[in-house]
């Protein structure tokens, strides 16, 4: 009987982290913020427009979300990166510059997922 137990709570327990992502709501708010630094991504590609940096554990890599109510910066992006302060439902909107990102400050934006990253 114990035996059966443990297995059942190892299968319930290895389902809930493999579909962990998917079973985020597919739309809600994030907190946007800008950065303008041109480099290499954490996909191992140059920093471009319509990429943005977030929480992996939230988007994973390649996730492609819509961003609405960011003003002009409002469109398609994929997740490209990740950021040392980007936690949570946050994420960060490449610019082609610094004066870009300075004005679009600190946002609350809606973000819809398009489609799941693979990670």
């Amino acid at each position: 009987m114990k035996r059966i137990v443990c297995i059942l709570c190892l299968t319930v327990l290895s389902s809930v982290s493999v579909t962990a992502h998917t079973r985020l709501e597919r739309s809600g708010p994030f907190l946007a913020t800008a950065f303008a630094q041109k480099g290499i991504t954490k996909s191992g590609k140059p920093t471009q427009r319509g990429e943005v940096a977030a929480d992996l554990s939230v988007l994973p890599m390649g996730t492609k979300i819509l961003v609405r109510n960011a003003g002009p910066y409002s469109g398609t992006y994929t997740v490209a990166d990740t950021g040392s302060k980007v936690r949570g439902r946050h994420i960060d909107i490449f610019m082609p510059n610094l004066q870009q990102a300075r004005e679009f400050g600190r946002k609350f934006v809606e973000v819809t997922v398009l489609r799941w990253g693979a990670g």
